[in-house]
């Protein structure tokens, strides 16, 4: 009987291989950055089931490409593997980015306080995926200690959480909800 490649039972102890072979514990700052980037990129695969908007839902796709790309750039330790993978995150994926933004920002209407997650449900996905990319980058700048990754990347994740605000603010205004403000008399 022909062995599932789903499970190999090479990680039940602990450790998994990064791009390349070399093995790792599970909880190596890497790991714990594209892991990271692979649960940010399933949240925003949920939100694009969520969006009706085409246009949102095609960025949102082109950024999980570039989300795959940098995951496995970040799950290559090259000082191990003569395997060279770099991020794809160029500075037209970057301006790509600030255009959004900026085309979003333009539709919408001026921040009168702190934003809170919610509104409606595209809304609060999109900012559990900011929340989530938020982390990545955490995660991605932890590694920057022991480890060399592109300026691009970091930029792009940071770029990107600024994006996935402003959707999850358009999601809302766009759906004629009211954005939830950060009330201090609640507390």
């Amino acid at each position: 009987m022909k062995k599932s490649l789903l499970y190999t039972g090479g990680g039940d102890k602990g450790t998994t291989s990064l791009v390349g072979g070399v093995r790792v514990p599970k909880t190596y700052p890497r790991l714990e950055a594209y892991g990271t980037i692979d649960e940010l990129n399933s949240q925003i695969g949920l939100l694009i089931a969520e969006t009706d908007d085409q246009e949102t839902a095609d960025l949102l796709r082109f950024i999980q490409h570039k989300l795959f790309t940098v995951g496995s750039y970040l799950a290559t330790d090259m000082t191990q593997t003569d395997l060279r993978i770099e991020s794809n995150v160029t500075p037209e994926t970057i301006r790509r980015l600030e255009e959004a933004i900026d085309r979003y920002d333009s539709q919408l209407p001026r921040m009168r306080g702190f934003v809170l997650p919610g509104g409606n449900r595209t809304s609060a996905l999109a900012h559990v995926c900011r929340t989530v990319c938020r982390r990545a980058e955490r995660r991605i700048y932890r590694l920057t200690e022991s480890a060399t990754v592109e300026e691009p990347v970091l930029i792009f994740m940071n770029r990107l959480s600024d994006l996935l605000f402003v959707i999850g603010r358009n999601e809302c205004v766009r759906k004629n909800n009211d954005e939830i403000l950060w009330d201090s008399a609640c507390i």
